[in-house]
């Protein structure tokens, strides 16, 4: 990923001007400017074959004739120059490099060309490069203005990334306004290489930066724009703004899932699942960014609003609950304590009116008393100026008694007055977001909120889940038969058999070809019965009334059974009569829901949920999600689905779990068959006899079906699936069998479990300190992993208790060329070959994985574990006193 270069692009200590000129309104001339006068401490080195001197400075004719190595270089000169002068960069060494030029792939094939010259000397050297079409970089704290931008950035604690030059420059001029500060502005331009993966992955780690927002047109390496962000999301919000909201993908005419799913609801599905808060403009990019950085999380949706002014504060309560929020429920003490400090005339409600007459006595009393109020989950306070308590005397108090609580506070000050502002800046200097209007102040609590949410679903563990190996030979078969035959579209009996493969649950279906077979099929089956006609030409039957519910009698299957053959000859000359379908008919459940899966260009697979039968596109009520699902991620898949909610208004637990297994397992199909274009599974039946699907249709891509895809890419997917590979049985020295496989979050209890059966030593020896426990966040930070960057293998008894008795883990660094191991085993286990083991095949995983080399931390007292590492060949280097780093090439 080169991070050490993106730091020398970023934190560069020399930086070159490639096109620098001395002619106003030239970018060459801005930037060179912006450089110079700004204040940057580094040495900068203008670039002109032309002159001499630009602005002043000693020029160069080229990058090679500086007698320094370059950091950074930046380059404003024609598009069809710059392959040579990138050529010429990295044979100079240039870390990294921006270019502002335009005239590339926007001005068609010529363009094109010159980007694919461009990016061959990327890749020949190593360079990071940012753009082209750039408006370059900002980092205030160091005054690095490498842009032809003219706006100054106040230094902070939030990194803008944005796809747009001109937005850039319109936050820049916003946030200064707002006393918004950045650690960094960076303009993507046309992502030629560093793309939004790379940028977060940087600021992930950058000590400062507290907060990244984006601003993105579009995303082109999805999957790793989704590892970066769900791997910095926990300890960084990242906030961002989607254009292009309302542009829909084109449907897949053979699925309901194509017509039901807009590439809009999928963006948002994504940035749910990575714990992305997505939002809808500029404005509440940067006030949710800042809120976040000064203040804590809310751990709920219920907020206090406290003012001196009524109208306001109705409007504030108006968009909390059209934005899902609600006004929280003080407690009677709460409200008893208030009584006795406000006036009579002053109502105990939220939202607490004080007047307009409050004194500073009457505002510190009731901000006091609602910030301790615990059914509140926050408290906005909408102030008005007045000529009792003014601007300035009410911000101190806020101040003052903010230090009391540790819950989200938020202040709206009405007024643009001079007071007004002043107060503004007071109460952003300690941490107390202000903003001009309450719906701003609403909409950033409610935000803030769904990042609280969006962690909790990166932090919860699910149950366990008894699933064997699904045996899936069988289902290959039928796809090849199919390719063979030409069909695109699987038979309802073929769809049917992947359903069964994968244990969801469905109603028995057999094939009759003539009336004679419908007949006996329905007897065997009992009456009544449903019948379907079958043909490739029309997956969906219900265009041709291919079905024929409650079939009672045998002079009605031959009737029906003539009917839907005709039907079917009739609707095509070509169409090709397969059959009917023969199925036990179910009573008529309350719910009918749809589950199906489509792929996307860029997101690959996708799972919907939602609310089934003849309407399902009309209804269109579902909801979106990414496989591999476990329980958890299915139970949030449906849970802001109208269909859901009915049913669990009705208590209906067994079949709440039953749906989780149900969506589990298929998406489980879905990730063992990057064949599969889509699938609808429409209707499944809920009754009180349980769930069964009655009608599946699957769509494959023949391309893909006789072409074997290893277990570890599944390219159609982007969200790593678990690594099955590295399930391997193992013996330690005394025959003790023990399972070796990656762990997952579910095995948070079991590696509790292993950490609290640690002695001291051991705690030492692995995490460099003695821990007495880990929180619920800390495990799941151990458990919850993203395989495309972190892989830990378990070894775990094949006892009935099964305990895990070591870990063995390897963490991929920010370059993709290096990966940090650690082992651990449980005192009871060690000395018996296990250490030994989990090394060999963290060591395979680093292989899988094409690092070059891994390395790890080791406690100069820790002789066992060092003397493993030598005997596996790998090399000791002494970092201090009481650390040495073990280290193994691999390529």
């Amino acid at each position: 990923m080169g991070i050490e270069k993106l730091n020398n692009l970023f934190n560069p200590k020399r930086v070159a001007v490639i096109g620098a000129s001395d002619r106003e309104g030239s970018i060459g001339a801005k930037i060179l400017r912006n450089l110079i006068e700004v204040g940057f401490k580094g040495a900068v080195f203008p670039v002109n074959p032309f002159r001499d001197k630009v602005q002043g400075i000693t020029a160069y004719p080229s990058i090679s004739k500086i007698p320094e190595t370059i950091d950074l270089a930046i380059i404003a000169t024609p598009a069809h120059t710059v392959p040579q002068i990138v050529e010429e960069c990295g044979e100079a060494g240039v870390s990294g490099i921006i270019i502002c030029s335009a005239g590339f792939r926007e001005d068609g094939e010529e363009g094109l060309d010159v980007e694919k010259r461009i990016l061959e000397c990327q890749m020949k050297y190593g360079i990071r490069i940012i753009g082209p079409n750039s408006f370059g970089v900002i980092r205030p704290k160091i005054n690095l203005y490498a842009t032809f931008a003219y706006e100054r950035a106040t230094p902070g604690k939030i990194a803008l990334i944005s796809q747009s030059g001109s937005l850039c420059a319109a936050a820049l001029d916003w946030a200064s306004e707002a006393q918004i500060g950045f650690s960094a502005i960076v303009s993507t331009g046309s992502m030629l290489d560093v793309d939004l993966g790379d940028l977060i992955d940087f600021f992930g780690v950058d000590p400062q930066t507290r907060s990244i927002v984006i601003y993105v047109e579009s995303i082109a390496n999805v999957r790793k724009f989704m590892s970066a962000a769900r791997g910095f999301a926990r300890t960084k919000p990242i906030i961002l703004v989607k254009a292009g909201r309302f542009q829909e993908s084109k449907s897949f005419a053979l699925t309901h899932s194509g017509g039901l799913s807009g590439l809009d609801a999928i963006h948002d599905a994504a940035f749910r699942r990575v714990g992305v808060v997505r939002v809808e403009n500029i404005t509440e990019l940067l006030n949710c960014a800042q809120a976040l950085s000064m203040q804590p999380k809310p751990s709920g949706p219920n907020l206090t609003i406290i003012t001196n002014a009524g109208g306001p504060a109705i409007m504030a309560t108006d968009h909390l609950v059209a934005r899902g929020g609600n006004l929280s429920q003080l407690t009677e003490s709460s409200c008893q304590a208030l009584k006795e400090a406000l006036p009579y005339y002053c109502s105990v409600a939220n939202p607490l009116d004080v007047f307009e007459d409050a004194t500073p006595t009457r505002f510190r009393k009731a901000i006091e008393i609602c910030l301790n109020d615990p059914n509140s989950d926050g408290t906005l306070i909408v102030y008005a100026p007045q000529e009792i308590t003014n601007a300035s005397i009410f911000a101190q108090i806020v101040v003052e008694t903010a230090k009391q609580t540790r819950k989200t506070l938020l202040v709206a000050l009405t007024g643009d007055s001079t007071p007004c502002r002043e107060a503004r800046k007071l109460l952003q200097k300690n941490s107390i977001p202000a903003f001009r209007m309450p719906e701003e102040a609403v909409s950033t609590f409610m935000y803030m909120w769904t990042y609280t949410q969006n962690l909790e679903l990166l932090y919860q563990t699910p149950e366990q889940l008894q699933t064997d190996r699904f045996v899936t030979t069988h289902l290959k078969e039928i796809l090849r038969r199919n390719c063979r035959e030409g069909y695109k579209v699987l038979t309802l009996p073929d769809s049917m058999r992947f359903l069964e493969a994968y244990k969801i649950p469905t109603v028995k279906t057999n094939v009759a070809k003539t009336p004679q077979e419908a007949l006996a099929l329905s007897s065997e089956f009992g009456f009544p019965v449903v019948m379907k006609a079958l043909s490739p030409q029309f997956t969906h039957k219900s265009k041709i009334d291919g079905v024929v519910l409650n079939v009672c009698s045998p002079s009605q299957v031959e009737t029906y059974f003539n009917d839907l053959k005709e039907k079917v000859k009739k609707s095509a000359c070509a169409a090709e009569f397969q059959g009917v379908a023969i199925q036990r008919m179910l009573t008529k459940g309350n719910y009918e829901i749809f589950l199906g899966s489509k792929r996307e260009a860029r997101f690959g697979s996708i799972i919907l949920f939602g609310m089934g039968g003849t309407s399902v596109e009309l209804l269109k009520d579902v909801n979106i999600g990414f496989p591999p699902l476990n329980r958890v991620l299915a139970r949030r898949l449906m849970e802001n689905t109208a269909i859901y909610k009915h049913l669990s208004a009705k208590g209906s637990r067994f079949k709440s779990e039953s749906l989780e297994e149900i969506l589990v397992n298929f998406s489980q199909l879905v990730t063992d068959f990057p064949e599969i274009e889509a699938i609808d599974i429409n209707p499944i039946i809920i009754d009180e006899n349980g769930v069964n699907a009655v009608d599946a249709r699957i769509t494959v891509d023949a391309s893909r079906i006789m072409r074997e895809v290893a277990d570890h890419e599944r390219p159609h997917l982007v969200i790593a699936p678990y690594p099955i590979k590295y399930i391997a049985a193992r013996r330690l020295k005394d025959e003790t069998p023990v399972l070796f496989r990656p762990m997952k979050p579910e095995d948070e209890g079991l590696f509790n479990e292993l950490f609290k059966s640690l002695s001291n030593e051991t705690k030492r020896f692995r995490f460099f300190e003695i821990i007495k426990e880990m929180s619920h966040e800390t495990l799941t930070r151990y458990c919850n992993l993203d395989y495309d960057r972190e892989v830990a293998i378990v070894a775990q008894l094949q006892s009935n208790d099964k305990k895990l008795i070591g870990v063995s883990r390897i963490i991929v660094e920010p370059d993709g060329k290096n990966g940090e191991f650690a082992v651990l085993v449980g005192d009871k286990w060690q000395g018996m070959g296990l250490g030994a083991k989990l090394l060999d095949a963290i060591i395979a995983v680093g292989k899988d994985m094409r690092l070059e080399r891994i390395f790890g931390m080791i406690m100069q007292t820790n002789y066992k574990m060092i003397n493993l590492c030598s005997k596996k060949g790998f090399e000791s280097t002494t970092l201090d006193e009481e650390t040495v780093e073990m280290s193994l090439k691999l390529l």
